[in-house]
C-alpha cells in the first residue's frame, strides 16, 4: 500500500481527529502515555504509525524522545501543524520495512495499526524490523482487538458497530485468509459516500509466533493500559514482546 490509494490521504487526514474524537480523550490517552512512558524509562521511543501524533505528542511532553514512522504525508502534516510536532522527527515509509538508522528502548503500535499490514508476510516483517531498531533489553508494545468473529452467525460475513440514520458501519471478514475491511457509509444531502479500508486480522497467539521468529519474548499481556487482566471475555489486549539483554 502507498499513501497514494488514500486510505490515509488527505480526504482521511482531514478529519481523523474529529472522526476519532473519542480516542484523544485524557481518559484514553493518559493511561497508554504512562504506560508507554514507563517501558521507555530513560531510553528513546519509536511509534510506527504515528499519524497526527495522538500518542507521540503527550509521550514527547513527559520527556521522552520519539521518532515516527509514517506511510501518510498526509496525516504527517497534521503532527507538524500541532504545538511541539515539528519537534518530533518522522522517517516517511512502510513501517515493515523502513529504517530510521537508531536504536530504541520501546516500539509501539497502538489503536489496531498492526491491521493496516495487509499480508502476515508483512506483519512478520514488521516484528523483524522492530527488532532490528530495539537495544538489548528493548520491548515492543502492541494495542490491537481480538478478533470478533463469535459475532458472526453460521454463513454471515458482515458486523455493523455503528448504526444512525446519517451512517452505517460494518466490517466485512474473510475467515479463510484472515482479510476484513472497515466499510462506512455516509449519507450527506441525502447522498451516500461510500469507503471501504482494508486490514489483516491477528491472533494473539500469531502475534507470538512473529515475535519468536523475530527472537522477542512475550513479557505481558493485559486487556487495557491500567493492565486490566487479559481474560476469555477481551475485547482487546496490549501485549509486551522483550528483546534478550545480551549484557545479562
Amino acid at each position: 500500500m502507498t499513501d497514494e490509494d488514500g486510505y490515509f490521504g488527505e480526504r482521511a487526514a482531514g478529519r481523523y481527529d474529529e472522526s476519532s474524537a473519542e480516542m484523544f480523550e485524557p481518559a484514553v490517552v493518559e493511561p497508554a502515555v504512562d504506560f508507554l512512558a514507563g517501558l521507555a524509562g530513560t531510553g528513546g521511543a519509536l511509534e510506527l504509525g504515528i499519524g497526527t501524533g495522538r500518542i507521540a505528542l503527550p509521550l514527547a511532553a513527559r520527556g521522552v524522545p520519539v521518532h515516527g514512522v509514517d506511510l501518510s504525508r498526509a496525516m504527517v502534516a497534521r503532527l507538524r501543524a500541532k504545538p511541539g510536532g515539528d519537534a518530533i522527527p518522522v522517517t516517511i515509509g512502510d513501517f515493515a520495512s523502513t529504517e530510521v538508522g537508531s536504536t530504541f528502548s520501546l516500539a509501539y503500535l497502538v489503536f489496531n495499526t498492526i491491521m493496516n499490514l495487509t499480508s502476515q508476510d508483512a506483519q512478520v516483517d514488521c516484528f523483524r524490523n522492530v527488532a532490528a531498531h530495539l537495544e538489548p533489553g528493548g520491548c515492543f508494545v502492541v494495542e490491537v482487538g481480538v478478533p470478533d468473529l463469535r459475532s458472526l452467525p453460521p454463513g454471515q460475513r458482515a458486523v455493523p458497530f455503528h448504526v444512525s440514520p446519517t451512517r452505517w458501519a460494518f466490517d466485512l471478514y474473510d475467515v479463510a485468509t484472515q482479510a476484513m475491511s472497515s466499510n462506512y457509509v455516509d449519507v450527506v444531502d441525502g447522498r451516500g459516500d461510500y469507503r471501504s479500508i482494508p486490514f489483516r486480522y491477528v491472533w494473539p497467539a500469531e502475534l507470538d509466533l512473529m515475535a519468536r521468529i523475530a527472537g522477542l519474548r512475550l513479557r505481558e499481556r493485559w486487556e487495557g493500559w491500567a493492565r486490566e487482566p487479559f481474560t476469555n471475555e477481551s475485547r482487546r489486549h496490549v501485549s509486551v514482546w522483550q528483546k534478550p539483554d545480551t549484557a545479562s
